[in-house]
């Protein structure tokens, strides 16, 4: 074989392992398959010693449920056992003052510390709260953990140390507009890198929610007004792109596909819409059905729960989903065990 034609075969060869890496990478689903109806399972959560409004918000921190709630009148956390749902206590007032809350955004848990992270808008601030602390002394004050940008700063993150979280940083752009970026984000020096891979490259307003599952090595990100999920290795590298049926690159926000986020055990679980996500009389629409997808991104199942799902979360001990839910049942869980 002559250099020429050897050159021209060992290139023909890099261009069809490229395809075919191309292929692998780009995955698509329709929610109809594999689809399932399993309002039955949905079980109530009976929550009677604290009025939370429907905005409360589920976190799972070790063998506590918290759920924040920025609506609530006084206290805006509360702590209830996550395996009988009882009540134990609640904390954070609402204020400008020392040690109240102004702004109130994400709560992030840190199992290993057995305390959770507030980010507080108003102040700036990443604020430290440690449960046994909380149990011990009913006048607990927590400490700042560090101070944020108002520029850039993050809207969720993944703690894992206090040198590295991964977060879903807000990038301002030259236009006004700004963009989700996850980033590899340095608490102590508050240096944060952006990822390599930071949307799809035919959309031109990005709006996701992300989760991180370390133990994996990867995060994916869902998108609100478009039918797409991406998941990446936590070096910011794309590894796959999910297509629904509904997949198109148009920049509007009429209609609202996915919520929310997260990995639970094996999977990639998502709380999907794929309508239009306010009506004519103002009433927002919430997602009803979960699809789940493993890890390399293929479509597992949907699950069509007929309840307006406004968020969720994951309790890996009991395996089960949390969820705020608008309708007669504000709380309820979904046990995963007989499901997926």
């Amino acid at each position: 074989m002559t250099h020429t034609n050897l050159h021209s075969l060992i290139f023909f060869i890099f261009i069809l392992c490229s395809c075919n890496n191309n292929s692998d990478a780009n995955k698509k689903y329709d929610i109809k398959d594999k689809f399932s109806n399993i309002k039955k399972e949905i079980k109530e959560i009976d929550i009677k010693e604290k009025e939370i409004s429907i905005f409360g918000t589920p976190y799972i921190l070790n063998e506590y449920l918290i759920i924040s709630d920025y609506k609530s009148p006084d206290k805006l956390i509360h702590i209830f056992n996550k395996n009988t749902f009882n009540y134990i206590t609640s904390i954070g007032d609402r204020g400008e003052g020392p040690n109240e809350i102004t702004n109130m955004g994400s709560i992030i848990p840190n199992e290993k510390e057995n305390s959770f992270f507030l980010i507080d808008y108003g102040k700036q601030k990443i604020i430290n709260y440690s449960i046994d602390s909380i149990l011990a002394n009913t006048s607990y004050i927590p400490n700042e953990k560090t101070a944020i940008s108002n520029s850039e700063f993050p809207s969720h993150f993944e703690y894992i140390n206090d040198t590295l979280s991964f977060a879903l940083f807000i990038k301002r752009l030259e236009d006004g507009d700004y963009k989700p970026v996850v980033s590899k984000w340095n608490m102590q020096t508050g240096e944060y890198i952006f990822m390599n891979y930071t949307g799809h490259p035919d959309l031109k307003k990005k709006r996701v929610s992300f989760s991180v599952s370390f133990e994996d090595g990867i995060y994916a990100e869902a998108y609100w007004y478009n039918d797409l999920i991406t998941i990446c290795s936590l070096d910011g590298n794309l590894k796959y792109s999910l297509y629904g049926a509904n997949w198109n690159n148009n920049n509007t926000n009429k209609d609202r596909y996915f919520r929310d986020i997260a990995f639970c055990n094996n999977k990639i679980i998502a709380s999907y819409l794929g309508g239009n996500r306010i009506e004519n009389n103002n009433k927002v629409n919430y997602p009803t059905k979960f699809i789940i997808f493993d890890l390399e991104g293929n479509h597992i199942s949907t699950l069509e729960t007929e309840y307006p799902i406004i968020t969720f979360c994951y309790d890996k001990d009991n395996n089960r989903i949390i969820m705020t839910l608008d309708a007669d049942i504000q709380f309820g869980y979904l046990d995963l065990n007989n499901i997926i």
